[in-house]
């Protein structure tokens, strides 16, 4: 994910028709509900050659579908290059699938991989060739968001792809002329936001409009949102470790230390950077580029340290953003498809592409030592910032759960951080609200919701 659309827009798009039960989702290589040995024995290579549509939104990607189309005459994969998912991908993905005309492979961000599961939208390839012991390979968290049940006892339903695992980018120069070192505890940074105010500058912004970057914050504090056993879902959107997050965030609000009117990814954000007013943002890997491409006046001042920790001492960070690449339901040939995906985000020299071309972190181990994230980086005073996002990597909690309908939760989430801001509410009243109505919105799915 390398585009403001990934990050800012509210999950908006829902397929329609009755929700399908989680046990009636696709199996591999076919629709409806087949078991897992119907999986295994139709994962099989097709014997001949065959042609595999692909969708996705990565900047550069037809480079390393050329790549891999030199070398594999039998297997060649046509891509279409689609806008991002929330801007219209994932709509007409659902309308793809319903007309039977989906694609054989597709771009799909990690929070929304149980909505298209429970639409009967993907294809458990956990049978396919390599697939299996392709675990190992990629961070532990990654692995663990493609997979479902208890040790991927309900298959595998994608190949990870790339991830936005958080940390503190924050200007060195104004911390150096303040006397001030990178925070390390929450309240350190909460002091720090008193020090700056007082020298009329805000430490960060608060935006109405990500909730998935809220989100991310509450992930660091393993505050997963919902728990599954079995069929059934519990939702735990309001729990004790969100609301230390949302009450600390309140707090800062309500003593107007961050800027509440300052949205992400805007001009006006942007023109805060660039003259000092806002001075840290709490985001993701590919955030490097997006300072650095608009607040190009400040080059050499900034610098990025982990994100501050509920504990000294701790090591845990959030993650906000990453992709999936999947193979979509009514595929004809997921062994294929499976092998396609397994390379693109293996593959050593597709690796590199994709962080060259889109700016992509990539989720394999081995990506995080492609020799691009080793280097300096000019823009934040040659800092080597990419062995903060890996230690940051490795702090990301394996066990966060995304619920299906997380285009609703984020909805809600988003009105009530609205009312927030306008004074109408707290966050902690938001944390209750989008609670029940996300499962509410469980029910209406005709999915089980237990207390």
């Amino acid at each position: 994910m390398t585009t403001r659309d990934r990050t800012s827009l509210v999950r908006r798009w829902m397929f329609g028709g009755v929700a399908l039960s989680l046990t009636l989702v696709t199996a591999c290589g076919g629709q409806g509900g087949g078991s897992d040995d119907a999986a295994g024995a139709t994962c099989k290579p097709a014997g001949g050659k065959v042609t595999l549509d692909y969708w996705s939104w990565v900047p550069g990607m037809q480079k390393a579908v050329d790549v891999w189309n030199g070398e594999n005459p039998d297997i060649q994969i046509t891509l279409k290059t689609v806008p991002s998912g929330n801007a219209g991908t994932y709509q007409n993905l659902s309308n793809a699938l319903k007309a039977g005309k989906a694609p054989d492979l597709g771009q799909v961000e990690y929070d929304s991989l149980a909505s298209f599961r429970l639409k009967g939208g993907l294809t458990d390839i956990s049978s396919c060739p390599g697939v299996e012991q392709a675990g190992d390979t990629f961070v532990d968290w990654t692995w663990s968001q493609v997979e479902f049940g208890a040790d991927g006892k309900d298959g595998v339903w994608a190949v990870p792809q790339d991830t936005g695992p958080m940390a503190l980018f924050y200007r060195k120069d104004i911390y150096d002329t303040m006397g001030m070192k990178a925070p390390v505890t929450w309240d350190e940074y909460a002091e720090q936001a008193r020090k700056l105010k007082k020298e009329g500058k805000l430490i960060t912004h608060f935006s109405q409009t990500d909730p998935n970057w809220f989100t991310g914050l509450l992930w660091q504090n393993k505050a997963t949102m919902f728990e599954r056993d079995a069929d059934s879902w519990k939702v735990t959107v309001d729990r004790p470790e969100s609301r230390q997050v949302a009450d600390y965030w309140q707090k800062m609000i309500d003593d107007k230390l961050v800027a509440t009117d300052l949205q992400g990814f805007s001009p006006a954000l942007y023109k805060a950077w660039n003259n000092g007013e806002v001075v840290t943002w709490i985001s993701a890997a590919w955030g490097y580029s997006t300072i650095r491409d608009n607040a190009k006046s400040t080059g050499g001042k900034w610098a990025v340290a982990p994100m501050p920790q509920w504990k000294e001492g701790g090591r845990q960070a959030g993650n906000w953003g990453g992709s999936t690449t999947t193979v979509m339901g009514g595929s004809e040939h997921p062994a294929e498809a499976s092998k396609f995906a397994l390379w693109l985000n293996t593959d050593p020299e597709a690796l590199e592409i994709l962080n060259r071309e889109g700016g992509l972190y990539p989720a394999a181990k081995a990506g995080l030592e492609l020799p691009a994230l080793q280097q300096p980086v000019d823009f934040y005073g040659k800092q080597k910032i990419f062995d903060v996002f890996a230690q940051a990597s490795a702090g990301v909690d394996t066990g966060f759960t995304w619920g299906p309908t997380m285009t609703d939760t984020y909805r809600f989430l988003s009105d009530g951080t609205a009312n927030t801001i306008g004074g109408r509410t707290t966050l902690g009243e938001v944390l209750e609200d989008t609670g029940e109505q996300s499962a509410e919105s469980l029910r209406k799915q005709s999915l089980d919701v237990t207390e």
